[in-house]
């Protein structure tokens, strides 16, 4: 045991990364979703089939082949490039920005249908009353429409996260240094398999414990003057 806990600040230091790591990427989510939402409100018949095979492939498709592919396809394609236009010293993507990008894409297609269901629960009467008040369309969506539309969005988002967070143990697949990873590297170092996952395990049960406390926060402050 003493064995181990001569590790915690590696281990902790992993925690830290995987905290960086879950809010880029639900940043990252939130802009994916909000941009294929609106997109898919569009009149164009074109956009609204890209959002609909967009989301069908990443809600299909595990995050873990997309985060490999992005990682070694994105890297071999950059190298290529580089190497038509004359450069032998192509850069590397690292393996945070691919963990961002992958789950940014995947968990993006996943926001998207929950804001489009709260498109769906605006009333039209709201829509009307803006049209009344001499509102042009993107006052009306910024004045009317999106506060509704997070509102009745946030718990599924929030769930969305939660279940994100957990997902960034996926990108210790490509040597990213988070807690996941460091796990790893300490259950080789003192071959105590259980000791240390189950510690990881217990970080990761008491990061997810808080973040869903702070989002039912979240939730209740927004509700407030609702019924």
């Amino acid at each position: 045991m003493q064995a181990f806990f001569d590790y915690i600040p590696f281990v902790v230091k992993g925690l830290w990364i995987t905290v960086l790591l879950a809010l880029a990427s639900g940043a990252g989510m939130l802009l994916v979703g909000m941009l294929l939402a609106t997109v898919g409100r569009a009149r164009s018949r074109k956009l609204k089939q890209f959002v609909s095979w967009y989301t069908s492939f990443f809600r299909s498709v595990p995050e873990l082949i997309v985060i490999l592919l992005l990682y070694f396809g994105g890297s071999l394609l950059i190298r290529d490039v580089y190497l038509f236009f004359g450069s032998t010293e192509p850069p590397v993507i690292s393996p945070f920005i691919a963990g961002v990008a992958a789950l940014s894409l995947c968990y993006g297609a996943f926001a998207s249908e929950t804001l489009r269901g709260a498109f769906a629960g605006i009333s039209d009467g709201d829509k009307d009353a803006g049209k009344a008040l001499g509102m042009s369309r993107s006052l009306r969506l910024r004045r009317i429409v999106w506060p509704q539309v997070w509102r009745l969005a946030l718990p599924g988002l929030g769930n969305l996260f939660l279940v994100l967070l957990k997902d960034t143990a996926l990108v210790s697949v490509i040597s990213l240094n988070e807690l996941m990873r460091q796990t790893q590297i300490v259950v080789s170092l003192t071959q105590l398999p259980f000791t240390c996952y189950l510690v990881a395990a217990g970080l990761y049960l008491a990061l997810t414990s808080l973040t869903g406390a702070g989002l039912r926060h979240i939730e209740r402050r927004a509700l407030r003057g609702y019924a």
